[in-house]
C-alpha cells in the first residue's frame, strides 16, 4: 500500500528581516494544513492586510488568519508566554479563534523578565561605554538563547512542574541578578514600566516572576505539544506544511553580518531543526526578497540611500513602503537592491525559487540602481562577505535601470506589469540566478501574481 505524504515549504526572508514574510505565509497558506514558526521569539514581526484590515504579529504564525488551519510554535523559538497571550487575547478580540488551534514545543526556552532586563542593561552599557549598540530590539531575545545554549534554560515543560520551575527559577534568577547589580550596574539603568513590576535595587524579584508563570502555566498547557510528533503525523497523513521564517538571512548569528545579527538560524536548514523535523520533509525553499533592500537597526548596508531627504529615491522607499518596524516603530533604513547579497543568500537557503514584494514602492523612480557586485580591497566580487567588517569596507557595483512611471498597484498578472518593471524582474533573476515565481504588488493578501505555485512546482 503506497503512503500518500504532504508537501512542505519553507518561507525565509532573504535579506535583513522586514520582507513580507507574513503576507505571503498568509497567502500561501491557502494550500496547507499546517504553519509552522521555528525560530525567533516576539521580536519577529509580520503584517497582513486582508479586505483592507491590518493585523500584526509577533508569535503566532500568520497561517491564524485562515480558518481551520493549525500553527505550531516549534522547539527553536524562545517564548515569552505572557506576550503570546497578550497576542491570543487581541485576536480573540477581533474575532479570531486561537487556542484551539495553536500548539507549542514542550521543548521551547522560556523568555522571563530578566532576560528583557540584560537585553536593555547590556545595550545601555554599551552605549554608556561608546561602543556601538547592536540594535537589538530589547526583548531578551539574546539572553533566553543564551541561557538555552548554556543548558541551563527553563522550557515551556517546566512549567508542568511548579517545585522543579521553582528549583530552576531561583537558581537562574541568582546568576543573573549578579551580572545585572555587579557587571552592568544595573542600579543606574530605568528598565521602563514594562519591567518596573519586577524589580527592586535593579534586581529582578523572585515571587513577581513565579507568580507569574504559575498563572501563564494553567492557560498554556491546553497548547503544549510534542509538535515533532504532530507535523510528523500530519505530513504522513498526506497534509502540506508551511514553515514561516522570522527575521532574515543577513540577520542570521553564523551567516549574518556578524556581529550586528540576531540570535538564532533563520535560514531554511533551520526549519528541520527548529521544529522537530528531518530535511528531506523540506521540499521548496521560497525566499521573500523587497524590490529594493532596507535594515532596522546597527551593522553595516552596502547600498544604503539618504532616506530622510524629501522626494529622493530613499524617501520614496521609506515614505510610500512605510517603512518602520513592526515589533519596534523604528524608522527602517533603506537603499537599493542590493543582488549580490541575495546571491549570498540564495546559496545559503538553496532557494528554489523567489518573491520579490513591494514593487509598487518604486513607482514614479526615473532611474533604479541595481547592485550587482562589490569592489572590495581594489578587487571585483561578486558576492556579499561574511560579517561586519569586510561588509563596511565594501563598495557597491551599480547597473542602472529605466523606470517606470504607470502604476502597478493591485496588478494580479505579469503581463500586465510595466515593461520596465519586467525587465527590472527580469534582470534580477538573471544576476541571482534563481527563477521568480510570486511578485507582491501591494501590502493586501490578493494583491500577488504568481507564476510558479511552491504547493504544485
Amino acid at each position: 500500500m503506497t503512503v500518500s505524504k504532504g508537501r512542505n515549504v519553507v518561507v525565509v526572508g532573504t535579506q535583513w528581516g522586514d520582507e513580507g514574510k507574513g503576507k505571503l505565509v498568509d497567502w500561501l497558506t491557502e494550500s496547507a494544513q499546517g504553519v509552522v514558526r521555528f525560530q525567533g521569539g516576539h521580536n519577529a514581526g509580520h503584517t497582513l492586510v486582508i479586505n483592507g484590515v491590518k493585523t500584526a504579529l509577533h508569535l503566532i504564525p500568520s497561517g491564524i488568519m485562515r480558518p481551520g488551519v493549525k500553527c505550531y510554535i516549534g522547539n527553536g523559538v524562545v517564548l515569552s508566554v505572557g506576550k503570546l497571550f497578550e497576542e491570543i487575547e487581541g485576536l480573540e478580540k477581533a474575532g479570531v479563534q486561537v487556542r484551539d488551534r495553536l500548539r507549542v514545543s514542550e521543548a521551547c526556552p522560556l523568555i522571563l523578565p530578566f532576560h528583557q532586563a540584560l537585553d536593555v542593561a547590556r545595550e545601555a552599557a554599551r552605549e554608556q561605554g561608546g561602543v556601538q549598540k547592536i540594535g537589538t530590539t530589547g526583548k531578551g531575545i539574546g539572553p533566553a538563547y543564551e541561557d538555552k545554549i548554556a543548558r541551563r534554560a527553563l522550557r515551556v515543560q517546566d512549567l508542568k512542574h511548579p517545585e522543579r520551575f521553582a528549583s530552576k527559577l531561583r537558581e537562574l534568577l541568582n546568576l543573573h541578578n549578579h551580572i545585572l547589580v555587579n557587571v552592568l550596574g544595573s542600579k543606574n539603568f530605568d528598565f521602563g514600566a514594562g519591567l518596573a513590576p519586577y524589580m527592586k535595587d535593579g534586581e529582578v524579584q523572585f515571587d513577581a516572576v513565579y507568580a507569574e508563570a504559575m498563572r501563564h502555566a494553567e492557560l498554556l498547557k491546553p497548547m503544549i505539544a510534542d509538535v515533532s510528533r504532530e507535523l510528523n503525523g500530519v505530513h504522513a497523513a498526506g497534509g502540506n506544511l508551511l514553515f514561516e521564517g522570522a527575521q532574515g538571512t543577513l540577520l542570521d548569528v553564523d551567516h549574518g553580518t556578524y556581529p550586528y545579527v540576531t540570535s538564532s538560524n533563520c535560514v531554511a536548514g533551520n526549519a528541520a531543526a527548529g521544529a522537530g523535523v528531518g530535511p528531506g520533509m523540506l521540499h521548496y525553499i521560497l525566499g521573500i526578497t523587497k524590490a529594493y533592500c532596507t535594515r532596522v537597526g546597527g551593522g553595516p548596508f552596502p547600498t544604503e540611500l539618504e532616506w530622510e531627504k524629501e522626494g529622493t529615491p530613499g524617501w520614496i522607499m521609506s515614505t510610500v513602503g512605510a517603512e518602520k518596524g513592526v515589533t519596534t516603530g523604528r524608522s527602517r533604513r533603506c537603499g537599493w537592491f542590493d543582488a549580490a547579497l541575495l546571491k549570498r543568500s540564495a546559496q545559503i537557503n538553496g532557494l528554489s525559487g523567489l518573491c520579490i514584494t513591494k514593487l509598487d514602492v518604486l513607482d514614479g523612480i526615473e532611474e533604479l540602481q541595481l547592485c550587482v557586485g562589490y569592489e572590495l580591497d581594489g578587487e571585483k566580487i561578486d558576492l556579499l562577505p561574511l560579517g561586519a567588517d569586510d561588509i563596511e569596507r565594501c563598495k557597491p557595483i551599480y547597473e542602472s535601470i529605466p523606470g517606470w512611471t504607470e502604476s502597478t498597484v493591485g496588478v494580479t498578472e505579469y503581463d500586465k506589469l510595466p515593461l520596465n518593471a519586467r525587465r527590472y524582474l527580469d534582470r534580477i533573476a538573471e544576476v541571482t540566478g534563481v527563477p521568480i515565481a510570486m511578485v507582491s504588488t501591494s501590502p493586501d493578501r490578493d494583491h500577488t501574481i504568481l507564476m510558479q505555485n511552491p504547493y504544485q512546482a
